[in-house]
């Protein structure tokens, strides 16, 4: 069984161990000027946290497919070490879902929120509940927690090493055949795809994504409304 101690990261990333919040701690770190690459990653005994630094090279609206991207990373790392009847889906802003409940989720920080221009980082990290809320996981059907269901043999740094590795393959594939593989991959793990949405303000059918995986709302009258990625920037210091 791997331990917290000896992860193993794939070549050009590597991991920060923390005590506080793994995604400020990235913010950060990036604030100040690290190299891309870097993995902040904390697990206590009810969350694990991670979260990539990157360098994008493309401007903000197409490197926001990282958001995405990092998703399908996690649904492959947790389809890989979870027993085959746990079933993992994505929500377009970031949420996932486990066996059909909210089950934490990724969140996005960049140096710029200007979708033209190239940001000089941008950090990307998820928060993970492993245990109930509380004592009666029964009052938020909703939600949910990984060892809630049936997950309980899987070893939290494990499955952040994991991610960090079908992460990192995935961004290998994107810069080297584009966004195709990535959308087939991601419109079979997107939840609520075809039915009712709701989000920014706009409601509609949630009918698909456009290249760079804004959001396609469309509504009562017949109007396809876009929603970027880039409105799920939390502002940067």
């Amino acid at each position: 069984m791997t331990s917290s101690a000896d992860l193993v990261f794939p070549p050009l990333l590597w991991g920060e161990e923390v005590t506080t919040d793994a995604f400020d701690h990235a913010c950060r770190r990036a604030l100040l000027g690290c190299d891309a690459g870097l993995v902040a990653w904390r697990a206590t005994p009810d969350l694990l946290e991670g979260a990539l630094v990157l360098a994008p090279d493309v401007p903000l609206s197409r490197a926001m497919t990282m958001l995405p991207l990092c998703g399908v990373g996690f649904q492959n790392a947790l389809g890989a070490l979870a027993p085959p009847e746990v079933a993992v889906h994505l929500d377009w802003d970031g949420g996932l879902r486990v066996n059909g409940a909210s089950c934490g989720g990724f969140r996005c920080m960049a140096a710029s929120a200007d979708p033209d221009a190239v940001p000089d980082w941008l950090v990307i990290g998820f928060t993970l509940p492993l245990l109930p809320e509380n004592d009666a996981p029964g009052t938020t059907p909703d939600r949910t927690s990984l060892y809630a269901e049936g997950c309980a043999e899987v070893f939290p740094p494990a499955l952040l090493e994991a991610w960090a590795r079908h992460t990192l393959g995935w961004i290998s594939r994107w810069e080297q055949d584009g966004s195709r593989g990535l959308h087939a991959e991601w419109r079979g793990l997107a939840h609520g795809l075809g039915e009712p949405a709701r989000q920014n303000g706009q409601t509609g059918l949630f009918v698909g994504v456009d290249e760079d995986f804004g959001m396609l709302l469309r509504d009562d009258h017949g109007t396809t409304h876009l929603i970027p990625l880039t409105t799920l920037l939390e502002p940067a210091p």
